[in-house]
């Protein structure tokens, strides 16, 4: 009888450490990044739009590619600052009001692109964000090769107010967009990933 009592205090207390290791280890685990890789199924999520809208002549489209297995989405066509236009862009809605886990929130994001040697901006609205010229910003070079493109959100500026910090929780929309002179637009990307 003791011998048994004492087996399954063994089994106890050896549950016991193991819960408590389970707990300390998912206490202290990093939240997992957010990754978004382009499929036809994703890509039906996006919408290409132009400064058409406003009544310029920018002209451009979005197409799906795939290339060694890998899916991407690419931007292209000629930019135009006429008629004070100047912008092709690819753009999502977006949130990530429920994705604080663990005291931490997003704090930027990576892109896998490519492109023609040209300078690209990302644009992200949000809900403070109300008028059409009013947007957070970073830009990055699209290489010839692909490549990791790191954006954290405590480097994007705000097209109308600097003193402004961007957070995750009131993003509604992100954009990557050919902008702001006149050039041949052409950026592929093949993932999105927001990360902790």
């Amino acid at each position: 009888m003791i011998k048994n009592r004492s087996a399954t205090m063994s089994k106890i207390r050896t549950m016991v450490i193991a819960l408590v290791f389970i707990f300390t280890t998912y206490a202290h685990a990093k939240p997992q990044d957010l990754h978004f890789p382009f499929s036809p199924q994703s890509s039906d999520y996006w919408q290409y739009i132009s400064d058409r809208t406003m009544g310029g002549v920018s002209n451009g489209k979005v197409t799906l590619g795939r290339e060694n297995e890998v899916n991407f989405i690419r931007l292209t066509g000629q930019v135009s600052t006429q008629n004070n236009g100047g912008f092709i862009q690819l753009r999502a809605g977006i949130s990530f009001a429920n994705t604080q886990t663990q005291g931490q929130s997003i704090s930027g994001a990576k892109l896998t692109a490519r492109g023609n040697g040209e300078v690209y901006h990302v644009f992200i609205r949000t809900k403070d964000t109300r008028s059409y010229s009013d947007y957070y910003y970073a830009t990055f070079i699209a290489s010839k090769d692909w490549q990791i493109i790191d954006l954290p959100f405590k480097d994007f500026k705000r097209s109308r107010s600097n003193g402004s910090k961007l957070l995750a929780q009131d993003i509604t929309r992100f954009a990557i967009v050919g902008y702001g002179r006149d050039f041949e637009a052409d950026v592929s990307v093949s993932n999105i990933t927001f990360y902790y």
